[in-house]
């Protein structure tokens, strides 16, 4: 199964890979993401890829109200 969806959200800073990964860990255990290998620091979106839709669903569900 290839990860066919993706969502893009507002992240600023250093670091946004790791930063990304221990909230993922803590917020939405058993939800496979696909991440690039490297973000330019001066970029300000993270796009996360993911199997299915219901991931996408969860992933901007959890996302609503948080700030990296």
């Amino acid at each position: 199964m290839s990860f066919r969806y993706t969502h893009s959200f507002p992240i600023s800073g250093p670091n946004k890979l790791p930063r990304f990964k221990q909230w993922a860990e803590q917020n939405m255990p058993g939800v496979a993401v696909s991440l690039p290998p490297q973000v330019p620091v001066k970029s300000t979106a993270l796009t996360v890829r993911l199997k299915s839709i219901e991931d996408r669903n969860t992933l901007i569900g959890k996302l609503e109200g948080v700030s990296f």
